[in-house]
């Protein structure tokens, strides 16, 4: 078994893919700096980052398919799920190695399980677009707390900056630790002390503006008024509207 160690980030995984080619050998397992081998390793390689060999691959992908395939390998880097930079690593290492498209190869179980997890990851891109809720704070600026299962905060960011282009924002994956701060003229990343700051997905009330609480139970008020208590049906609307994301919801409150 042949072992690579990388910094775990996607441009050493792409630096990764550029050694392999050079040395003629090919990682049966990727594992990040410090992570433990397992049993009967015939070799073990350890990459370093480097970004002109990351922008090489990069380039080599630009050649040989179209940005949607481009868009996908993002994606599923993004998904963060176990063994997703494998299936990255062989399906560049395919798409390198035939001198025809394998996009719509579906036979294969790497672009199938490739075009899966991009979808999976575009729907949470899509949930967060649809159900971001933002809250003003007392100094003006709009904080907006998520918490998705996939790392798909950074996919919608072009829509929000075009979408609220006139207000100051922050919009902050509680779950990473991260978020990006729209200042009306640049998107920029950033993370906070957070402890205590979102208690139960909502900013808290001391830093909210007064407006802002108020506006809240209006529209808690006309939700209410709203509701047809007869057909409330929660098990479609966890269908529809998985429970993780209520907690943002100033109306589920």
């Amino acid at each position: 078994m042949i072992i690579f160690h990388y910094d775990k980030t996607f441009e050493g995984l792409l630096t990764a893919v550029f050694d392999a080619y050079i040395r003629k050998t090919f990682p049966d397992k990727l594992l990040g700096i410090d992570d433990l081998e397992p049993l009967f390793v015939d070799e073990s390689y350890t990459v370093i980052t480097q970004d002109d060999k990351s922008e090489r691959v990069w380039k080599a992908l630009e050649k040989k398919t179209q940005q949607g395939v481009r868009n996908m390998i993002t994606y599923v880097w993004l998904s963060e799920l176990p063994g997703s930079d494998e299936l990255i690593f062989r399906y560049i290492r395919k798409t390198i190695d035939s001198k025809h498209s394998i996009e719509l190869n579906f036979t294969d179980d790497d672009v199938l399980q490739m075009q899966k997890l991009a979808q999976k990851v575009g729907r949470e891109r899509m949930r967060l677009i649809e159900l971001v809720r933002f809250q003003k704070a007392a100094d003006d600026i709009f904080f907006a707390p998520v918490s998705p299962d996939h790392n798909s905060l950074p996919l919608t960011l072009d829509h929000f900056k075009d979408r609220f282009a006139d207000q100051k924002w922050v919009i902050y994956d509680t779950k990473r630790n991260y978020g990006y701060y729209y200042d009306l003229k640049t998107v920029t990343e950033m993370t906070l002390d957070s402890t205590g700051l979102f208690p139960e997905g909502k900013l808290d009330e001391n830093l909210m503006a007064e407006d802002e609480k108020l506006y809240q139970e209006l529209w808690k008020g006309y939700f209410k008024s709203m509701t047809i208590k007869e057909r409330i049906n929660l098990k479609l609307q966890r269908q529809h509207l998985p429970k993780r994301y209520w907690k943002y919801l100033t109306e589920k409150q």
